[in-house]
């Protein structure tokens, strides 16, 4: 038998002592030196291979063959004993995963398998809940409080402690007599940590002021950058994982963070940049002639901006040039003009769009900003590109926009002269011809702005608090309602609409609208894939809207319920004068109107307006009756 026991400086990568044994096959009879002389020498067999002794010669004590068998037992046995001891203290030192005489939270895990550790140490840690959960101190700058380890989800890692702990170092000897504490592994939910924290920290932290060059007229103004004062959420949950049970209070680090671009960096630029760039104006040169850009329009549109690190840029805003210059550029620039439908003889026709020529937005900004900073030889060259309008003659032909699918008309009286007259009129001019694409919500309001006096509108009468007054546009309600009722019978989507407070006989019941700028609007949306085209005509008693695209149902009908809360109306007595508008008062009453739509024959759906009127009164200007 052959026993290797490996020395300190011989041990493997896992520091255990190996043990290695050959395998013999031990014969029965006495072992005899072969006679077999080869130049004078002895072989002796061992483990079928020939070995030789030094000096060619083997020594036995005296007796022979069985003499020799003794001495060959006492030597083996010998060798058993010191190999037997010396295995059995490493095997029990290296005995389980953990290092014998490791502890953690006061737990001996010693000596244990990997799992055995496991299910110790987490029993321990129940044991210790109370003080695993008490509040611990914190200090965030200036200000102390107590977190609660549960609500920040900071807790003992059990599997990750002991692996901590499998992995100690210790050699063989230290394994016998030493002893070691491994402190455990913590782990935090570090949002919920930086939350609370934040909470401690309070005003004490400081967002980072950005550099930053502003413009007041032409005279730049530096912003110098500051730090920012504030928690870092990993090395807060760092420092309160390491210090979680030290018993002492844990202090959370605050981080100044600086911005790239330096105080003297800004300085620079102003320097360098802003105060050259207003200087003096710079030619703009285009194949279509030249625009002289002035440092006015430069300031506007010479932005110094800095992103989240700090990094101050300088940029030329186009956009902000462009309205800068206003109608200087129309002198190198063709606005591009969208297609348009009007009617020809009762059909739609398209009246074709045109490109337009604009600069290069792009090129424009960066090539000013390169000579910005120069004293002479302020010149530009811009490139004029092909602008399509947003509407072009393809796209309006693929609208659909062919037959008329509804028209409604309401009467009017005073003839073309009156105010009111002129105000429905108005509105009228200006909703005609209107394209409605798919998808578009329409608001009158918006369209037409403002209904004042510069626009051509007149006072007439309008509701105001209950009564008739003068009001500016009086009357485009009447229009706004025969263009409700168009949309209505187009089966189009409803948005915004209210009736009158009042009941006006002139007016469909329910199915009518208000207009006042801004608080009242009419709105409709074009819900199907077709375009649609406004058309309005009028009379001299009659204001009349179509609506022009491809119809979607084969007819829309009302149906009215019955009115009901039925109420008479009072008779009031207003002071007389320019201001005082009488009325011969209406009924009050409710009332339920029912769009019904038909498809194929049949009837699709149906939607539901309700509506209940005031009771008018009669208006009388004068004194009442003694």
């Amino acid at each position: 038998m052959t026993v290797t026991l490996y020395g300190d400086k011989d041990l493997p990568a896992d520091d255990r002592p190996t043990v290695q044994v050959t395998a013999v096959q031990w014969p029965v009879e006495e072992t005899e030196p072969v006679n077999r002389q080869r130049g004078g020498k002895w072989a002796f067999l061992t483990g079928g291979k020939k070995s030789f002794p030094p000096g060619g010669k083997w020594s036995f004590p005296p007796g022979g063959g069985r003499m020799r068998r003794a001495w060959l037992l006492l030597a083996t046995g010998v060798t058993t004993v010191v190999l037997a001891s010396t295995v059995g203290i490493g095997v029990f030192a290296y005995g389980g995963d953990v290092p014998r005489g490791t502890t953690v939270l006061g737990t001996d895990l010693g000596g244990q398998s990997q799992a055995a550790a496991v299910e110790k140490l987490h029993a321990a840690v129940e044991q210790q809940a109370a003080m695993l959960s008490a509040p611990l101190p914190v200090v965030v700058g200036q200000h102390t409080a107590e977190l609660v380890p549960t609500e920040v989800g900071l807790r003992v890692d059990v599997e990750a402690t002991v692996r901590a702990a499998m992995q100690v170092e210790a050699h063989v000897f230290e394994r016998l007599a030493g002893s070691r504490a491994v402190p455990p592994v913590a782990t935090v939910d570090v949002e919920k940590l930086d939350a609370a924290l934040v909470e401690v920290l309070g005003d004490q932290g400081r967002e980072m002021t950005m550099p930053g060059i502003t413009w007041s007229g032409l005279t730049p103004k530096a912003t110098h950058p500051k730090p920012s004062l504030e928690l870092n959420p990993e090395q807060s949950a760092q420092a309160v994982r390491e210090g979680w049970l030290s018993g002492d209070p844990v202090t959370v680090p605050l981080v100044e963070t600086y911005p790239v671009t330096t105080a003297e960096e800004v300085d620079r630029l102003v320097t360098e940049l802003a105060k050259p760039a207003v200087a003096a104006p710079v030619t703009l040169t285009t194949d279509q002639g030249s625009v002289s850009i002035p440092p006015e329009a430069i300031a506007k549109s010479l932005l110094f901006t800095a992103d989240e690190a700090g990094t101050l840029s300088a940029k030329v805003d186009v956009k902000r040039l462009r309205s800068a210059l206003g109608d200087d550029l129309a002198k190198v620039e063709v606005t591009p003009k969208n297609a348009r439908m009007t009617l020809t003889d009762g059909k739609p026709k398209i009246i074709d769009s045109q490109n337009g020529k604009e600069l290069d937005a792009d090129g424009l900004g960066e090539a000013l900003l390169a000579v910005l900073p120069q004293a002479d030889d302020r010149r530009v060259s811009g490139t004029l590109e092909t602008k399509k309008p947003e509407l072009t003659t393809e796209k309006l032909a693929g609208l659909g926009i062919k037959e008329k699918v509804s028209t409604f008309t309401t009467q009017f009286s005073g003839g073309l002269s009156s105010p009111r007259s002129q105000n429905i009129i108005t509105a009228a001019k200006d909703v005609d011809n209107t394209l409605v694409l798919p998808g578009e919500t329409f608001s009158l309001n918006k369209h037409t702005g403002e209904r004042n006096y510069a626009k051509g509108y007149q006072d007439a009468p309008v509701i105001l608090n209950g009564k008739l007054v003068p009001g500016v546009g009086g009357g485009v309600s009447q229009f706004t309602t025969t263009l409700f009722n168009a949309t209505y019978y187009a089966g189009l989507e409803d948005v915004e609409h209210k009736p009158h407070s009042y009941y006006f006989s002139r007016y469909p019941a329910v199915i009518e609208s208000t207009i006042f700028y801004p608080d009242l609007d009419f709105k409709f949306r074009n819900n199907t894939e077709y375009g649609l085209l406004i058309d309005t005509s009028y009379t001299s008693n009659k204001i009349t809207v179509s609506i022009w695209s491809t119809k979607v149902w084969d007819k829309v009908k009302t149906e009215y319920g019955p009115r009901s809360n039925i109420t008479k109306p009072k008779t009031v007595y207003l002071e007389p004068g320019p201001d005082c508008i009488a009325a011969n008062g209406s009924d009050g009453f409710s009332q339920n109107a029912y769009r019904v739509f038909y498809k194929n024959g049949k009837e699709a759906k149906r939607e539901k307006f309700s509506w209940r009127y005031s009771a008018e009164p009669r208006f009388i200007c004068g004194p009442k009756p003694s």
